[in-house]
């Protein structure tokens, strides 16, 4: 049975209001891959921007593979996104207006074996709305454990 992976970036969720998500291939070396295979990789300051027409990931710290030689990969290279051409017009179209931001906001592994990354489409919350959600929670919970007992 294979292992499930899957690497949740769950600050992006509480900073941005995700508008549009895509599922998006990624350009790996070989001890990359088998790092993430691992689970050794994480999206905590992930974010991509356009080089050349071309969607890159910055951040995302994939540690080196322990049984590496010297060809082993860089922890915090840019990886390239692999999109089809219509999402990357988009994307870069709604990036460039004010306030939306392209984040990384899980890692997974498809079915066919293919390491994957969903990214979203983000606009930043504002200082408020991250209080208003988190007083959201707090009542949510609150009211789990009355109707509980």
């Amino acid at each position: 049975m294979k292992q499930k992976i899957e690497i949740k970036n769950k600050r992006a969720r509480f900073n941005f209001e995700i508008e549009d998500t895509y599922v998006a291939g990624l350009q790996l070396t070989g001890t990359e891959i088998k790092s993430i295979r691992q689970g050794k990789a994480s999206l905590v300051d992930a974010y991509c921007f356009f080089r050349n027409n071309e969607l890159w990931l910055k951040g995302m710290h994939i540690a080196e593979y322990g049984h590496g030689t010297h060809f082993n990969h860089e922890p915090k290279r840019d990886r390239k996104l692999l999109l089809r051409k219509n999402e990357l017009r988009k994307l870069f179209r709604k990036s460039q207006e004010k306030g939306y931001t392209i984040v990384a906001l899980r890692l997974f592994i498809s079915e066919r074996g293919w390491a994957k990354v969903e990214i979203g489409l983000a606009r930043g919350k504002k200082k408020y709305d991250k209080r208003e959600e988190i007083k959201q929670k707090d009542l949510k919970r609150d009211m789990e454990r009355i109707h509980k007992y």
